[in-house]
């Protein structure tokens, strides 16, 4: 099938989110028609690309490489400044010089996940068959495609063994998936914030985000980029309903309780009354900005379809029979998306495994969003687990200032 038309000359060079999707502004590795990646549902994709950033030095034996996972709406972009928004990377806190994932001593990789929107291939990517996006003509895809993508990334940077792989919420799906499905690949696994599968009410939290963008008239069956238009409502509100299960209801209290946005009294209206509602539409509308309506539709399936116990007979435990893994597995007491019997049941079927674990419940009133949060004891277990796996894999410290 021939190119058609001339979508690269119009509506991407309107939108810069959207020319991030093919022409991303950091790395990218491509694959060609002989190397195609392999999907879960049996589709398969070639050509296709992988957005990534590096930092740090990669040692001379290869032994001291991190992964990290980014979460749902989450980007390459975990220590830089991000090319769209202008803002710091999502997890400066967590990742560099002196940091508890210390860029001085190792080499960190993070890649946008498949089906996302920062220059991975995704839906609103080139289709190369019809020089149009692929929006909803992309095979759904899974994390465990997610992974494959990023084993393939990491064969190509020519590194046999990461030394962890690090993530939190669907960050941390991808960590449980890299660590069941390629144990001898992964020496150290931090899985935050995250479960084995997704619970009824997370999907069910999806499906209202998802049918918001369907509803809106402007997704136009998911053709909007063509059609010159986009969902931004449906999206926006779809963003909404997703942050609330972010945050905690003590920590929603003690930011806004029922304080009035702007105005002395209520207006008996249906504008933003209350601090929190403004608080919404604003995260709504900003990230309508920065993130593409179809690649939601996908990352969010995605989480949706994660069970790992369903390819094991429905037995946990069996996806991690016989790993030499070492885990550090941590919760929040307050996240109410993946609370902490969903980390237990990960740390009860890696101790019937046998398996290398340590387990961490974190008290903080702040909810799910704490793992992207300033949590000093999130952060001192991180770097003890990481110090410690370093040491036993010979990994040397970095070298002192002279």
């Amino acid at each position: 099938m021939g190119v058609q038309g001339d979508w690269t000359n119009t509506q991407a060079a309107a939108e810069p989110r959207h020319r991030e999707a093919d022409q991303p502004s950091s790395l990218v590795a491509m694959f060609g028609t002989d190397e195609p990646l392999q999907l879960t549902s049996g589709a398969s994709l070639a050509p296709w690309q992988i957005a990534y950033q590096t930092y740090g030095t990669l040692n001379a034996d290869k032994s001291n490489a991190i992964l990290i996972c980014h979460a749902l709406t989450g980007d390459q972009h975990v220590a830089n400044v991000n090319p769209v928004t202008g803002k710091p990377g999502w997890w400066g806190l967590m990742v560099g010089p002196g940091k508890p994932v210390d860029t001085d001593r190792f080499f960190v990789i993070c890649s946008n996940v498949l089906g996302s929107c920062l220059g991975t291939t995704g839906p609103a990517t080139t289709n190369p068959l019809t020089g149009r996006p692929y929006a909803l003509d992309l095979p759904v895809v899974t994390i465990a495609d997610m992974v494959r993508a990023q084993e393939m990334l990491v064969d190509r940077l020519g590194i046999d063994t990461l030394f962890a792989v690090v993530g939190g919420s669907m960050g941390g799906m991808q960590v449980l998936q890299w660590a069941a499905s390629q144990p001898e690949r992964v020496f150290a696994a931090v899985p935050l914030a995250a479960g084995a599968r997704h619970s009824s009410q997370n999907i069910a939290f999806h499906e209202v985000g998802r049918q918001a963008i369907m509803a809106d008239p402007e997704w136009r069956a998911g053709r909007y980029l063509e059609e010159g238009t986009r969902p931004a409502k449906g999206l926006s509100v779809a963003r909404m309903a997703a942050h609330i299960t972010y945050m905690s209801e003590l920590a929603l209290q003690r930011k806004f309780g029922r304080a009035l946005q702007d105005r002395p009294n209520i207006t008996f209206g249906f504008d933003a009354d209350f601090q929190v509602e403004s608080y919404l539409r604003h995260q709504g509308l900003s990230f309508v900005d920065r993130f593409d309506a179809n690649s939601y539709l996908y990352v969010t399936r995605a989480m949706d379809y994660f069970d790992l116990a369903a390819d094991h007979g429905g037995v946990l435990s069996r996806a991690f029979t016989g790993t030499r893994t070492r885990f550090c597995v941590v919760s929040f007491t307050s996240d109410w998306l993946f609370p902490t019997r969903e980390s237990r049941m990960v740390v009860h079927a890696l101790n019937a495994a046998a398996a290398n674990v340590s387990f961490v419940e974190i008290d903080t009133d702040r909810g799910h969003d704490s793992f992207l949060l300033d949590e000093p004891e999130m952060f001192r277990t991180v770097r003890g687990f990481l110090t410690g796996a370093a040491k036993a894999r010979g990994i040397a410290p970095p070298a002192e200032p002279s």
